[in-house]
């Protein structure tokens, strides 16, 4: 057996695996050179015939292609046959199998516990059904930076695109009934921290074209002059000046209310706390965070003597103190919206292949606030922990009757 090659009892295990029932996806990455080259594989149905949609990503390139059978069978031989450093991960109904072969060719091979899981082949449409072709948005691709000036999608910006495409999936999920909202008040909507906009002004275009809404407001704000003065550029260009607003402002002293849908896509620690509160000050109807980085927790927990012996196992590793403040972290900011008479949902907007901050935090109000039930989880949590979330301490005059009620 030459050096890097997998024994013929892996090989057949992986064609087994990806040609037998319960095949969900087959993941390989290879480094050479500095740069890493990424093929994926996975089912889908296409004309009402299973395909296999293979994606290789080669530096900026990215190339998708649906294969039949056969042309799957010689692909997936290319993946078993790859020479050089490389980690393989193979998904299907009853369990992973994860290969990784080191730099000197030693092949190791790990398997995860037996599984049980549903798998669902979905019919390849992911390109109909998508937001972003719900209408004309090549303009805003174009000015957006997404698509080039030849209306080509520029791959470095893939994940962008998704992100953004799902993001307007959630609106449009959230919004239900309301889609095509007759004359009127405007119906606002309040970017915290735009950024580069792609988020701004594709909430826009996707509200007064594909939803059909018959008056908007979009306003983006950034404490960043040049971001703003590029956003107000962007919206002249696109056209939209007339409905977008950019604002350049800390977000803590902007106020926009009444405001109908408050929105922050990746605002920094406790940026979004503040977008979450400005969203239940101005009496947003609906708020939809997706957080990113979260570190004010990580200050506090596991302070406690106690506390921090019983986990000093998991607290010592800062990956997975790490990990452990963002589920916290959101958790919290979660209930504290129940608490506040928000209906709230907390779902996987986008896959993690588009970024690894892929949470979004989803809230509609008319619950009444201040329920025993709501107060009871936050208050076991928090004080099991020993913390004070940010977001508690920020919304102190609207939360501190329901708490002391039930404490």
């Amino acid at each position: 057996m030459e050096k890097f090659e997998l024994e013929d009892s892996l090989k057949d295990e992986i064609r087994a695996g990806v040609f037998g029932e319960g095949f969900m996806k087959i993941v390989q990455t290879v480094r050479r050179n500095g740069e890493r080259f990424r093929i994926s594989m996975r089912p889908v149905e296409i004309g009402g015939e299973r395909k296999f949609q293979a994606e290789m990503r080669d530096g900026g390139r990215v190339e998708v292609r649906n294969l039949d059978a056969a042309a799957a069978a010689e692909g997936l031989g290319e993946i078993i046959a790859q020479k050089g450093a490389r980690e393989l991960h193979l998904m299907t109904a009853k369990g992973d199998l994860h290969v990784r072969v080191t730099r000197k060719g030693r092949v190791t091979a790990s398997r995860s516990a037996e599984m049980n899981r549903e798998v669902e082949v979905r019919p390849h449409d992911r390109v109909k059904r998508a937001p972003l072709n719900e209408f004309d948005s090549a303009a805003l691709l174009r000015v957006a930076g997404i698509a080039g000036g030849d209306g080509a999608g520029r791959a470095s910006m893939r994940g962008t695109y998704d992100q953004v495409n799902e993001f307007l999936r959630a609106v449009g999920e959230t919004l239900g009934a309301e889609r095509g909202a007759a004359a009127g008040r405007p119906f606002t909507v309040v970017d915290c921290g735009c950024g580069k906009v792609y988020l701004t002004l594709a909430l826009y275009c996707y509200l007064t074209e594909a939803l059909k809404f018959k008056s908007v407001k979009v306003i983006g704000v950034d404490r960043r002059r040049d971001v703003v003065e590029s956003a107000r550029s962007a919206a002249a260009a696109l056209g939209a000046a007339d409905g977008i607003e950019f604002v350049e402002s800390d977000l803590a002293a902007a106020d926009f209310a009444p405001a109908d849908m408050v929105v922050s896509l990746h605002a920094c620690d406790t940026a979004t706390d503040e977008a979450l509160a400005k969203g239940v000050e101005w009496k947003a109807r609906y708020i939809l965070s997706a957080p990113c980085c979260q570190h004010e927790l990580q200050k506090t927990i596991c302070r406690d003597r106690a506390r921090g012996a019983q986990f000093a196992g998991l607290a010592r590793h800062s990956i997975l103190r790490e990990r452990l403040c963002d589920i916290l972290t959101d958790a919290f900011r979660a209930m504290i919206l129940r608490i506040l008479g928000y209906r709230v949902q907390v779902v996987e907007f986008v896959s993690s292949e588009a970024t690894a901050r892929n949470i979004l935090i989803r809230g509609e109000s008319g619950a009444k606030p201040g329920q025993a039930g709501p107060v009871g989880e936050y208050l076991e949590l928090r004080d099991y922990w020993g913390v004070t979330p940010w977001l508690e301490t920020r919304l102190a005059d609207r939360l501190g009757g329901y708490l002391e009620r039930y404490s």
